[in-house]
């Protein structure tokens, strides 16, 4: 079922025909960042004709769609304000990518960058030729964490902060889309609704989209010098955070799992799995811990492994059900 999605605001004088890529900014009660997101798309430098889609996610208080409406009305930023009346994160990228899809006809790529993000000069050009210059479908970019005050720092060598790969090039599968390009036809192939709500406030509808565009035949790539700079909140660098989040990333490669080996085989398999990285994970937690120097950093492949195990049950921790805690 479509869901409701409200065009609040676009930009005078914008011409869809003219617009080659189209930039989707979901956003979420963080009106002060996401100005801040907005300037550094604002500076971009060497980019195609582009335009901007902000989600608005929160259908009541709107406090983002009102801080950007200025500069969309006056034209400072070409493109579109939108509410996404269905709330939870997989519900607004559906909206921005399927209001992109009908909007530009001539877009050629689609980016998504988050609210807490801060793009680097070029990082749309570099994105662009990146996948052409690779031939590939799908190109991702590391996020870089920027520690806000009271943050424990070593935190940063947490594999939940690290990107997934450290050199350009293709890449077997992407993770996350808060730093992500795909070409309009890996949309138009798949189809509306891109992600399932259904990790609406577990996380992982990205994760699970790739795995099935990867079935799908799609190639990606990784682009190094393509950062975006995630600002991390001091709460993110705590243990009760790190723990909820490794729990998550565990269940949400089993439920990913799942969905292609159904059945009570399937389960076997799954469980089976889930068992050998159980038994594994301490060797590979005391590995981790001795190259970081932290016993923190060390636990992520036990909490990994209890998570899968944990979501074969049914426990599945929604971390962004309730938003200030995430």
């Amino acid at each position: 079922m479509r869901q409701t999605i409200t065009v609040e605001c676009v930009s005078p004088g914008l011409d869809p025909g003219a617009i080659e890529a189209v930039v989707t900014l979901p956003t979420f009660r963080r009106p002060e960042h996401l100005l801040a997101t907005l300037a550094s798309l604002t500076a971009q430098r060497g980019a195609p004709n582009f335009a901007v889609i902000v989600m608005e996610n929160d259908a009541e208080g709107r406090a983002g769609l009102e801080a950007a409406r200025p500069l969309f009305a006056d034209g400072t930023i070409a493109g579109l304000l939108l509410v996404a009346h269905e709330r939870g994160n997989c519900s607004a990228y559906n909206a921005g990518w399927q209001t992109a899809l009908e909007r530009f006809p001539a877009m050629r790529h689609l980016l998504v960058i988050d609210d807490d993000e801060i793009a680097g000069e070029d990082w749309i050009a570099r994105m662009v030729e990146t996948a052409a210059r690779l031939g590939v479908d799908i190109v991702g970019g590391p996020q870089v964490p920027r520690f806000e005050p009271g943050a424990r720092i070593f935190t940063e060598n947490h594999p939940v902060f690290r990107p997934h790969y450290t050199a350009s090039g293709a890449v077997p599968i992407l993770y996350s889309s808060g730093n992500v390009l795909l070409a309009r036809h890996v949309l138009d192939t798949m189809g509306a609704p891109f992600l399932d709500t259904a990790f609406n406030f577990i996380g992982g509808g990205d994760a699970d989209f790739y795995s099935r565009c990867r079935e799908r035949g799609f190639r990606f790539g990784w682009c190094a010098e393509a950062p975006v700079f995630e600002t991390v909140p001091a709460r993110r660098t705590e243990f009760s955070w790190l723990n909820a989040r490794a729990l998550r990333n565990g269940a949400i490669s089993a439920i990913i799992e799942r969905r292609r080996l159904g059945g009570a085989r399937g389960a076997a398999r799954r469980i089976a799995k889930s068992l050998a990285l159980l038994a594994a994970s301490p060797w590979r937690s005391l590995r981790l811990g001795v190259d970081t120097g932290s016993a923190t950093i060390g636990l992520y492949h036990c909490q990994v492994a209890v998570g899968r195990l944990m979501a074969e049950f049914g426990q599945v921790n929604e971390q962004y059900r309730q938003p200030e805690r995430n």
